[in-house]
């Protein structure tokens, strides 16, 4: 297939994938796992919880000396010993006899019930200080056998599998991690993406803007969505309209493991992305059927006969931040051995006029919303020019508009991917 040839969205991100596989694995401190892939199935050392333990706070009995308890006609025990969390007693509790317990405390021996603060007559004592607690308790209901206890493995149990690989470290999982005394996990590798802004009006943030300049909206934008998206950006500054300095920048980014430049990928006079790409390496595609987003190139560098993926977006801010969302995104997490890279699709009511006439998908920016009626609607954002980056600021979807439907009238269904 001609490189010129365009092609399908589905297409192109096959495409681009099949370039990339999952990073190497490496271990991490537990929070900075937060996001990742796990990269080997992870067994519990232990049960958990490791003993039999109270889930109140309360008197451990034996449930057969409470049977019959009633407001009128309490069963009144004898308090033996008091037992905080943290801390074990040997003793039994014999017949007639109540050890006062605090939650998460290990269950005393002989005990295989717990009779809540509630059901007692502790209330009636006045605050939970030694001077008001007596050597007998009174008891207002009856407890059944295992009555608020948690038991030993009733969570996990030691070699079962509590995190398989592949699965993403949410902060549930941190906490069960944490509980199973795990300072370190096994994850896939973060990759690093060298971005790359291309053109001789671009000016670097901070730095004073000459007549005939803007500033690099776009290098920022694609370096807060790899960090969004679970990669370390790495920025290489601004590369001027010639092979030359191109090349040299783009040959500081070769120790990355994707490298992202924006504009240059046209058919101007001084768009070289794909020239530079053509002589350091091979060019896959660079057009694709969508809307913005039309100007995509993507290759691979070949630095000593390794392969260094290379995504060339659009130097409109618009259309290269929806082309990163569909190209780059799916890439990265596939690289951290992620398999939910697809965004949610649903399906929303259109309020505005959604023209689409030049026979490629439509990617317009818009505000979802969901009514009393329970259905999602659509709102267009504004002017949907791919210069117009607080366009997508407003937005937290993308409507999805096929290349064979000319027009959206409001009041249609339309398919809308969510961004947020």
């Amino acid at each position: 297939m001609p490189v010129s040839e365009m092609i399908s969205v589905e297409e192109a991100r096959e495409r681009i994938l099949s370039f990339f596989s999952r990073l190497e694995p490496v271990r991490v401190p537990l929070l900075k796992a937060l996001g990742q892939a796990i990269a080997e199935d992870i067994a519990a050392p232990f049960d958990v919880p490791p003993l039999d333990n109270t889930a109140m706070d309360g008197y451990a009995v034996r449930h057969e000396d409470t049977d019959g308890a009633t407001q009128a006609s309490p069963r009144e025990l004898r308090v033996v010993a008091d037992l905080a969390a943290g801390y074990i007693l040997d003793t039994p509790v014999g017949a007639g006899e109540a050890v006062r317990i605090m939650t998460g405390a290990p269950m005393p021996p002989g005990a295989d019930a717990i009779v809540p603060f509630e059901e007692t007559d502790e209330p009636l004592r006045g605050p939970n200080e030694a001077p008001t607690r007596g050597d007998q308790v009174r008891v207002f209901k009856a407890a059944k056998r295992h009555a608020n206890v948690r038991f030993r493995g009733e969570d996990l149990r030691e070699g079962q599998v509590i995190m398989a690989a592949g699965r993403v470290v949410r902060p549930s999982e941190i906490g069960v991690l944490a509980s199973m005394g795990l300072n370190e996990v096994p994850v896939y590798r973060r990759p690093v993406v060298a971005i790359l802004s291309t053109g001789d009006e671009i000016t670097e943030p901070g730095q004073p803007l000459k007549p005939g300049r803007i500033y690099d909206a776009n290098a920022y934008s694609v370096a807060a969505l790899v960090r969004a998206y679970g990669g370390v950006p790495k920025l290489l500054g601004i590369a001027k309209d010639t092979v030359e300095d191109l090349t040299a920048k783009i040959r500081e980014g070769f120790d990355a493991d994707m490298i992202v430049t924006s504009a240059g990928v046209s058919r101007g006079d001084f768009d070289v992305v794909k020239d530079v790409l053509a002589r350091e390496g091979a060019i896959d595609f660079w057009t694709v059927r969508m809307k913005p987003g039309k100007p995509l190139a993507f290759g691979a560098f070949t630095p000593d006969g390794r392969k260094v993926p290379h995504l060339g977006l659009p130097g409109n801010p618009v259309s290269s931040m929806v082309s990163f969302e569909l190209f780059g995104r799916p890439a990265m997490f596939k690289m951290l051995g992620r398999d939910d890279w697809e965004r949610q699709i649903v399906r929303a009511v259109t309020r505005d006029q959604v023209r689409n006439t030049d026979g490629r998908r439509f990617f317009a920016r818009c505000i979802v919303t969901k009514g009393e009626d329970g259905r999602f609607y659509a709102d267009l954002t504004g002017p949907q020019g791919s210069g117009i980056l607080t366009s997508m600021s407003a937005a937290n979807g993308l409507t999805v508009i096929p290349e064979d439907l000319p027009v959206a009238h409001p009041g249609d269904e339309i398919d809308v991917m969510l961004l947020d």
